[in-house]
């Protein structure tokens, strides 16, 4: 069955993200997109993760960081941009571009007052 209808995102892809380790709709967002657009499915999704069990939570209870941080399917920190500076003999100019020629501007003419 559907889930979310905006990024058509099934129960079964929602219950294999929280096999996953995934417990809140937000974490099942950040991996689907589901409940990120139009937000009517998020509810479906609270109940479908229901309140059971969570991994990640107990293992923050237990204050093992560690595991949950390396059980994290995309880390809250992403590599950055490569900004490697380039030469400017290797960046290609853009060709010129003309400007359109100027287009007569037609103007209807009022009938003279007599």
């Amino acid at each position: 069955m559907y889930v979310c209808s905006c990024f058509g995102i099934t129960d079964k892809q929602v219950k294999d993200h929280a096999a996953a380790g995934a417990c809140t709709p937000r974490q099942i967002a950040s991996a689907t997109k589901a409940g990120t657009d139009c937000g009517s499915c998020v509810r479906t999704i609270q109940g479908i993760l229901g309140r059971g069990a969570c991994p990640r939570r107990e293992q923050l209870e237990k204050g093992n960081v560690a595991a949950v941080l390396a059980a994290d399917p995309e880390p809250a920190t992403k590599a950055a941009p490569d900004l490697t500076a380039v030469p400017v003999a290797a960046v290609a100019a853009p060709a010129a571009v003309a400007a359109p020629a100027p287009q007569p501007v037609l103007v209807p003419r009022l009938a003279e007052a007599a």
